[in-house]
């Protein structure tokens, strides 16, 4: 029967085989995927069985900057158990991915996948990793951030990486307040840097959110509208970053507390990346 390219891609990105040993493999099982990759397996390819419905939850997430602090990259390397999420091995791995995606600024994740790291491609060494340890393990996040003053922070044993811009060029000071803004991002999972950086989308949702609670509660019809701009208020005071209370002394702002600490210094963009 005819195996089309499709039908040979998709067994390769199952299975990790070369392209011409999937070819063949389906030739011979007319198809068959499942058959097919038994077929594979019977004559020594190395697969993967890296498949959709096998859930990796687990992992390490690394992120790294350049020694000048000009960037940053931060990825989530995942895998099926907290066991394996925790081995050194599996963390060096994921460092070593990192580095990579920070030295070659990949524009995709199929980009950062074909960078050489150690033991040929990032994809390749992922199938090794699989075939060795059993699990389903894959890049599946990264970011790369670049500017003036890039800071990183990972949280709880690799669970959490994040990424902070700061518009100061970088200071001992600096750095330190935007470490702790980081743990602030890692902590309080902002979903934007402040007011203006929020959807209109979302404001407006949150805004008729407010209308109904006023309206449940049995608010006139004519105040509805400045409840629910209050109720807006609170919402950016809780979820833009510049608008939070500061962990370390909530007597002010993340934004008061990176002006205190240097004039005009403030967040210009940041890059959460979680487990789970």
């Amino acid at each position: 029967m005819s195996i089309s390219a499709a039908d040979v891609n998709k067994l390769r990105q199952m299975t990790g085989a070369g392209l011409m040993d999937c070819k063949k493999a389906l030739g011979e099982t007319n198809g068959d995927f499942e058959a097919a990759m038994d077929y594979l397996r019977k004559k020594g390819a190395k697969i993967s069985a890296n498949r959709a419905d096998r859930q990796a939850s687990e992992g390490a997430v690394i992120a790294v900057t350049s020694s000048d602090s000009s960037k940053g990259a931060v990825i989530k390397l995942t895998c099926e158990t907290d066991f394996v999420g925790k081995n050194e091995a599996f963390v060096a791995f994921a460092r070593e991915i990192a580095e990579a995606a920070l030295s070659n600024e990949p524009a995709t994740l199929d980009d950062l996948k074909n960078i050489q790291i150690s033991g040929g491609t990032v994809a390749g060494r992922l199938m090794d990793e699989v075939a060795k340890i059993g699990e389903k393990i894959d890049v599946t996040e990264y970011a790369v951030l670049k500017g003036a003053n890039i800071v990183s922070y990972i949280h709880g044993a690799n669970r959490i990486g994040v990424l902070v811009e700061l518009s100061n060029a970088p200071t001992e000071a600096n750095i330190a307040a935007g470490k702790d803004v980081a743990m602030q991002i890692a902590a309080m999972n902002p979903i934007a840097v402040d007011k203006g950086d929020v959807s209109t989308e979302t404001v407006e949702r949150e805004m008729e959110i407010g209308r109904e609670q006023a309206r449940a509660e049995g608010k006139p019809e004519a105040i509805l509208d400045k409840i629910a701009q209050g109720k807006v208020e609170k919402f950016y005071k809780e979820s833009t970053l510049l608008n939070q209370e500061f962990v370390k002394d909530n007597s002010k702002s993340v934004g008061k507390m990176l002006s205190d600490t240097e004039p005009g210094l403030t967040v210009k963009q940041f890059k959460r990346i979680q487990l789970g």
